[in-house]
């Protein structure tokens, strides 16, 4: 295991670079109080990684997804996205701490899929059609049938979400976000609200979809025991990363200690 020091940017000669985060700040406003939710943080994010952002609340690492994802603007600092997926455009530089609104929705909608605690599923729709809200409107979709192969549910497709379980629900979500072929995914507590069997069918998908994909992958978690499937893992604490480190090997899903 190697062990770095958190706050100086960490480089890496012969990976090429998708997220470069120079010294941001979040400061949010509440009242006549400000708090402070990210203190200077400076990281990259690797094509192809798996990374978790590993804290307890309120160590600022949603506040950090929120940031790379263009769901949420730097106080100062900068973030710099680099697109590197040939099946959406040409490769481009992107800065989001200084986008426009329109440049951060293409952003959203091209380039990242999210994954969240709930599974934000339509109940009216099949896992088929939930997916296809997404395919519809994506440059170069695979089809919802592919994505959910990808994630075992290519038997599930006509099924609605009130007939599938917690764990094939969340299946469904992370299908829906890979299905736009996004560069990047971003997870946040996506096993928070499901028990430890059914979590690790679903670190099982995320783990797939970054290995067979290719697709740049961070999670957020304040399970430990989820840091050891992770490249790298990023240790934040009051807005701070206080350690990166590099697993040398990789631990499967279902051989983690939850």
């Amino acid at each position: 295991m190697k062990l770095m020091q958190s706050n100086t940017p960490d480089s890496s000669s012969d990976k090429t670079v998708v997220f470069e985060v120079e010294n941001i700040t979040k400061i949010y406003q509440m009242g006549e109080v400000e708090v402070h939710a990210l203190r200077g943080i400076n990281l990259k994010l690797y094509q192809g990684e798996l990374s978790v952002l590993l804290g307890a609340s309120g160590s600022g690492k949603s506040t950090l997804l929120n940031i790379l994802g263009g769901l949420d603007t730097p106080t100062a600092g900068k973030v710099l996205y680099h697109n590197n997926n040939p099946q959406t455009q040409e490769p481009q530089t992107i800065d989001l701490s200084s986008a426009s609104e329109h440049e951060l929705t293409e952003y959203r909608r091209f380039n990242v899929g999210f994954v969240f605690q709930f599974y934000n599923l339509i109940p009216s729709l099949t896992a088929r059609e939930n997916v296809a809200v997404v395919t519809e409107i994506a440059k170069a979709p695979m089809t919802p049938e592919e994505a959910l192969q990808i994630v075992g549910l290519g038997e599930r497709l006509n099924h609605f979400p009130a007939q599938l379980s917690g764990g094939e629900q969340q299946r469904v979500a992370i299908a829906r976000a890979i299905a736009k072929n996004p560069d990047v995914l971003l997870c946040d507590e996506p096993t928070g609200a499901l028990d430890s069997q059914t979590g690790i069918k679903v670190l099982e998908a995320l783990q797939r979809v970054n290995q067979e994909l290719g697709t740049t992958t961070a999670v957020i978690t304040h399970n430990a025991g989820i840091a050891q499937m992770a490249n790298r893992v990023i240790s934040l604490s009051d807005g701070l990363i206080t350690n990166i480190h590099t697993n040398e090997t990789l631990i499967s899903p279902k051989d983690l200690s939850w």
